[in-house]
C-alpha cells in the first residue's frame, strides 16, 4: 500500500497523547503546513488499515533487552554457493551455527541497488531477487531479532523515483535535495572526499542534486513533509514483514541547509523522536538504533532526552581498543570509559569491534592524540590495512581503517608476533563484558582475512572486509575444530552462553571503571538486583601480569569464581595472574545457562 492509499483508509481517532506529540513535533519541522492534516497521515502511513497503535505509548524501561541479546551482522549474499539463494544459506547457517547462542542478526540493505554494497537502493519495498524475497526475510525473522536498514538519507541515482523526479513527475519532482554551484557549502561536513553536489539534466534543465556519499547516491530533501510520509510507510512495510530492530543509516546527515553544517541538525533530531513516538505505539516492541559515525559526545545526544534512539552504535570503542591493544595500553580506552555517561533508561550502547565498514578514526577525535592515531595507522597498513579519507576545509584527514579484524590483531607496534587469536580474543571479551548490547560482525567470528583481490576487483578499500564466502568450504572448515575459523567461532560461541547467563551483564547493569595501571582494562557490574557482581579484567600487554587480590572489593564470605575459567579466586588469593592478553569475568555468583 502506498502513501496515498494508506491515507484514504478509515482510521479510528489515535490516543490523544500519541496525536498531540506528532502534531508538536510536526509544527516545529514542518511550521507550513497545518499539523493536524501531518499527524493523521503519519498515523496512516506508519500504522496503515491492518494495525492499530496501542492505548498508551511504551514508556522508556529496560524491558527490551536483557544479557541474552546480541546481534550477528552480515550481508545477505556472504555465504554463496552458486546454486541456493544467499538468503537461504544465510538461514541454514544461522541454524546451524549461532541458535541458541546468539539471538540477532543484521542483515545489511538487502534491497535491489546499484552501488555501495546496497546501500544505494533502487526500491525500498522489495528484497534483491539475487538474495531472495520476502519469505526468506520472514523466515529468519521468526528465529532470530531481525534489524534491517532505513536507508533514508539518499537513494541510487537509478532508482525509479530518481527517474520520476529527473522527469518533473509528481510527486517526486521534489523529493530530492538541489542546490546551486553558486551557494557556499564550505561548511557542510563532508565524510567524502568528491564534489558535493551532481549535475543532472531534467526536463526543465540542467539541476544540481545534493550527494553526500557518492554521486550513484542522491540525497533526499527532507524538508518535503511527502519525504518523510514515505519512509513512514516504508518502515510499516519492514515492520508487516518480521523486522523489529530499525538501523537509520547515516541519519546524522538527514537535514539540510545551505551555510550550515548539515550534519545533526534540529529537524534531524526531531524527526528521529517522530519515529521514536510512533514505534513507541506499535503493538510490537521495536527499537530504534541510529548509525552515526561521528565523535563521542555529538553521537550521545542521539539518546536525545529517552525519546531519540533507543540504542546508539559506541562507534568510539573500536578504535580505542585497536590502540589499547597494539600499545599494551588502556591509558585512553580508561579515560574514555570512565567519562562515559550510563545510558538513560530505555536506552543503551550497541557495542562493537568491527562492522561491513572499516574502523573509524572520527569518533576517536579528541580521545587518542593525533600522534598517536597515525601510529596505529601505521602499524594496520603493516598487517595490510588501508586507509580511506574524508574532506575538510583545511584537507583530507583519515576517516576509517579496512582491514579485517582479525588481521588488524596480528601483532602489535613491535610487528607480528604469535599472540594473534589471544588478542582478538581479548578483543571480544571487552566488547561482551561492557554495558550495552554486543554485536559480531560475521567476519570477526570467523577469523576471516584480509581481501585484498576483493579490494584490486571492485576498486574500493572496504571491500577488504567484505569477502564473500564459498558456504560449503566454509562447513568443512567449521566442521574441522582444528582450522582457525572453528576455533574461532567455538570460543566466542563459549564466552556468549557464559555471558548470557549472567544478569550482572544486562546492557542497563551498573558499571563502575577499575583503575588497576595502563596495562589492565577492567570494570566492575553489578546485576540491577544487586545480587551478582562481576569484574571484568584483561590484560592488554603481550606479558604475564598479576592485579593484587586486594585491589579489588571481593566480599567476603561470597564464592568468588572466574567464570571464563572456573578457577577459584580463593586459589588466586594475593596476586591474581593473568596470561598475555587473558580476560577474567570474576563473580561472586555463578551462573549457567
Amino acid at each position: 500500500m502506498t502513501v496515498r492509499e494508506a491515507a484514504r483508509q478509515p482510521r479510528a481517532a489515535a490516543p490523544a497523547r500519541l496525536r498531540n506529540g506528532l502534531r508538536q513535533l510536526l509544527a516545529s519541522i514542518y511550521p507550513d503546513h497545518d499539523p493536524a492534516e501531518l499527524a493523521a497521515s503519519a498515523e496512516r502511513a506508519f500504522f496503515g488499515a491492518a494495525s492499530a497503535p496501542r492505548r498508551r505509548g511504551r514508556l522508556p524501561a529496560n524491558a527490551l533487552w536483557s544479557e541474552k541479546d546480541n546481534y550477528v551482522i552480515t550481508y545477505g549474499n556472504t555465504l554463496v554457493d552458486g546454486e541456493h539463494k544467499p538468503l537461504d544459506l544465510l538461514h541454514d547457517f544461522s541454524d546451524r551455527y549461532l541458535a541458541g547462542v546468539f539471538t540477532g542478526i543484521h542483515i545489511l540493505p538487502f534491497f535491489p541497488f546499484t552501488s555501495d554494497d546496497g546501500f544505494a537502493v533502487t526500491d525500498y519495498r522489495q528484497v534483491n531477487s539475487q538474495l531472495g524475497d520476502w519469505a526468506d526475510i520472514a523466515r529468519i525473522a521468526g528465529h532470530f531479532r531481525l534489524m534491517s536498514d532505513l536507508v533514508m538519507n539518499h537513494c541510487s541515482s537509478q532508482a525509479r523515483m530518481f527517474s520520476d523526479f529527473l522527469q518533473g513527475h509528481e510527486p517526486w519532482n521534489g523529493f530530492f535535495k538541489e542546490a546551486s554551484p553558486d551557494d557556499d557549502l564550505s561548511a557542510v561536513v563532508r565524510p567524502r572526499t568528491h564534489p558535493l553536489l551532481r549535475e543532472f539534466r531534467t526536463e526543465s534543465g540542467s539541476r544540481y542534486v545534493w550527494c553526500t556519499f557518492s554521486h550513484d547516491q542522491v540525497d533526499f530533501d527532507f524538508a518535503n513533509p511527502r519525504v518523510l510520509l514515505e519512509f513512514l510507510d516504508i518502515i510499516r512495510g519492514h515492520i508487516e514483514h518480521g523486522v523489529r530492530t530499525i538501523r537509520l543509516d547515516a541519519v546524522a546527515f538527514l537535514w539540510k541547509e545551505v551555510g550550515t553544517p548539515c550534519i545533526h541538525l534540529r529537524q534531524t533530531h526531531e524527526i528521529i523522536r517522530l519515529i521514536r513516538l510512533l514505534c513507541d505505539y506499535r503493538e510490537e516492541p521495536i527499537v530504534l538504533i541510529t548509525e552515526t559515525n561521528v565523535p563521542n559526545v555529538e553521537n550521545l545526544s542521539y539518546f536525545g532526552n529517552r525519546n531519540e534512539a533507543h540504542m546508539i552504535y559506541n562507534f568510539a570503542l573500536p578504535p580505542l581498543l585497536l590502540h589499547a591493544l597494539l600499545g599494551g595500553t588502556s591509558k585512553y580506552l580508561n579515560a574514555w570509559q570512565m567519562a562515559m555517561p550510563p545510558a538513560q533508561l530505555g536506552c543503551t550502547y550497541f557495542n562493537f569491534s568491527a562492522s561491513h565498514d572499516g574502523i573509524g578514526l572520527r569518533p576517536a577525535e579528541g580521545l587518542i592524540p593525533q600522534d598517536e592515531i597515525a601510529r596505529v595507522i601505521e602499524t594496520v597498513q603493516g598487517f595490510g590495512g588501508r586507509v580511506s579519507y574524508y574532506a575538510r576545509p583545511d584537507g583530507e584527514r583519515p576517516y576509517e581503517l579496512n582491514v579485517a579484524l582479525f588481521d588488524a590483531f596480528a601483532g602489535t607496534h613491535q610487528g607480528v608476533d604469535d599472540h594473534q587469536l589471544e588478542r582478538f580474543l581479548c578483543s571480544q571479551a571487552i566488547v561482551m563484558g561492557l554495558e550495552g548490547v554486543p554485536a559480531f560482525y560475521i567476519h570477526a567470528l570467523l577469523a576471516t582475512r584480509n581481501d585484498y583481490d576483493g579490494v584490486e576487483k571492485l576498486g574500493y578499500n572496504r571491500a577488504i572486509n567484505r569477502r564473500r564466502l564459498d558456504y560449503a568450504a566454509l562447513r568443512e572448515q567449521l566442521d574441522d575444530p582444528q582450522t582457525l575459523p572453528a576455533r574461532v567461532l567455538s570460543r566466542l560461541r563459549a564466552m556468549v552462553c557464559v555471558r548470557s547467563a549472567q544478569p550482572a551483564f544486562h546492557p542497563n547493569a551498573t558499571q563502575f571503571t577499575l583503575q588497576l595501571g595502563d596495562a589492565f582494562f577492567g570494570f566492575w557490574r553489578q546485576s540491577l538486583d544487586r545480587s551478582q557482581s562481576i569484574f571484568a579484567i584483561s590484560n592488554l600487554t603481550n606479558e604475564e601480569r598479576s592485579v593484587p587480590s586486594m585491589a579489588l572489593n571481593l566480599i567476603e564470605g561470597d564464592d568468588w569464581h572466574d567464570l571464563l575459567t572456573g578457577d577459584p579466586v580463593a586459589q588466586l588469593a594475593g596476586d591474581i595472574a593473568f596470561a598475555p592478553y587473558q580476560t577474567r569475568w570474576i563473580s561472586n555468583r555463578r551462573q549457567v545457562s
